[in-house]
């Protein structure tokens, strides 16, 4: 990650922009694709997320937070969401981060679609239902992810107060990540949250599977310049949250 903010100069002076992927996204693409592509990601990705709720076999780091203080305020695990992410935000203000159309929309939409689809979930019992809710819901965030992240709008603001605590520390990107998130888990687990088998296997499957469908959704460039251009390998990937 170091030189992202120079090399990110450069790509917006060429009609791109650097994410922490390796990967020149274009911001050439159209904008219709371009917003439909944030908003259904930002949709599928609450989605996504009620399904690995509904399976109670263990959730993504940050809706374990989410989950533990929904138990002990009594708030939906969706509004919960968009109080923390709205909080997560300010703290952007002393790490100097510019939020985008994307950051904003993520703290509404998410929680906003993650409580929708609790709604509309049965109850659920047994391995053979639970099981399939679980890898549905991995492999639906993933295809999410990509979604999002190759709109280009911005990144969500939990991984922005991430970059951002990079930048202000010099810590590498995975210490800051790794920290914030061990804290959110054993917070949230200290409060109801629930951890299982679904978060290992999400956090094992979640990078693969977003780099996957960020090339299947990649916004195409204008004709003379290519939408996508690998540089950095997978394990570099930044995800929404």
């Amino acid at each position: 990650m170091d030189g992202v903010r120079s090399h990110a100069t450069e790509c917006h002076a060429s009609g791109h922009r650097h994410h922490p992927g390796g990967y020149l996204v274009s911001n050439h693409g159209g904008l219709g694709r371009r917003l439909t592509q944030l908003y259904a990601g930002l949709a599928l990705y609450g989605a996504s997320s009620a399904l690995l709720v509904a399976s109670g076999l263990g959730l993504e780091p940050w809706n374990v937070l989410h989950q533990g203080l929904a138990e002990l305020t009594g708030l939906t695990i969706g509004v919960v969401s968009i109080v923390v992410g709205a909080g997560v935000l300010l703290l952007w203000i002393p790490l100097r981060q510019r939020p985008g159309l994307g950051t904003v929309s993520n703290v509404f939409v998410v929680g906003l679609a993650m409580d929708g689809t609790l709604t509309l979930l049965p109850d659920v019992h047994g391995l053979a239902v639970r099981v399939p809710l679980l890898v549905a819901g991995i492999v639906l965030n993933g295809a999410a992810t990509g979604l999002y992240i190759a709109a280009s709008y911005g990144p969500g603001p939990r991984d922005g107060l991430m970059t951002g605590l990079h930048r202000r520390t010099g810590r590498s990107l995975r210490l800051m990540r790794t920290a914030v998130e061990v804290t959110v888990v054993v917070t949230g687990f200290a409060l109801g949250g629930t951890i299982g088998v679904g978060t290992l296997l999400y956090a094992l499957s979640i990078g693969p599977l977003a780099q996957l469908f960020l090339r299947v959704f990649a916004v195409p460039a204008a004709p003379e310049v290519s939408t996508v251009v690998a540089e950095g390998t997978p394990g570099r990937a930044i995800l929404p949250s």
